[in-house]
């Protein structure tokens, strides 16, 4: 007879452990190979918009001036995913302090691996951050033309720096990393707050304090290369779609 309860128990404890296998799997959250072959094809438009935007600059500018153009947009490539790396992404989605700014959890993009971002988007976590710096990127390159012909590029490098670290990161995680806009119900889906009046309004600062370009008030200064302008547009349509 104990014999029998032994057993009797041994199988209840069986069958409680083999239920209850499929609810711990259930709280792992896999991995979409959907969502996250979309989100790095769309994270690829969004880089191939920094090289049209530099054609779009260069061909707008005069002859002599087209490398400084090409190089301050390419530069900002380089600058802005070193910065994004060690800083700027943390600041911008890690864990919000007083929604004005984001921690410093994902310093040097530390804790961040290919777990998925959270139960409701099973993308890994380095996809995501990757995603983010391509929209970083694009938003520092698009001021360059307010003071096309006009800054030195170490002026240039320091000013990038500065901006996507004082004026980028802080508006990204109001916006997007739980900040107080994002939880006054403000939604912005394509950058329309955080790209392009970021950098539209920075622009117009520039434009403002360094003033008109030399020998503008001698003579109209005409787009030196208009088919390489037409083909950085393309560019920039084309990854609009990312």
């Amino acid at each position: 007879m104990r014999s029998l309860k032994l057993s009797l128990g041994a199988v209840t404890l069986a069958i409680t452990l083999l239920a209850s296998r499929p609810a711990l799997a259930a709280e792992e959250v896999s991995i979409s190979a959907g969502d996250t072959g979309f989100i790095l094809i769309c994270a690829a438009l969004v880089l191939l918009m920094t090289p049209g935007l530099a054609m779009f600059y260069g061909g707008m500018v005069r002859s002599k001036n087209i490398l400084s153009i090409l190089m301050q947009c390419l530069a900002a490539m380089a600058l802005v995913s070193i910065q994004w790396i060690l800083l700027g992404y943390t600041l911008s989605f890690g864990p919000d302090h007083g929604t004005l700014i984001g921690g410093l959890d994902f310093l040097g993009f530390g804790n961040i691996g290919l777990e998925a971002l959270s139960d409701t988007v099973p993308i890994p976590h380095l996809a995501f951050a990757g995603f983010q710096l391509m929209f970083a990127i694009i938003t520092a390159a698009l001021i360059t033309g307010a003071f096309a012909e006009r800054m030195k590029f170490s002026v240039f490098v320091v000013f990038i720096l500065l901006w996507t670290t004082l004026i980028y990161d802080p508006l990204a995680h109001w916006v997007w990393g739980g900040g107080w806009l994002g939880q006054l119900g403000i939604m912005d889906f394509a950058g329309g707050t955080v790209v392009h009046i970021s950098s539209g309004v920075s622009g117009l600062v520039a434009a403002l304090v360094l003033g008109k370009r030399l020998g503008k008030e001698r003579e109209a200064i005409r787009p030196h290369n208009m088919p390489l302008t037409v083909l950085g547009a393309g560019l920039l349509w084309f990854g609009w779609f990312g």
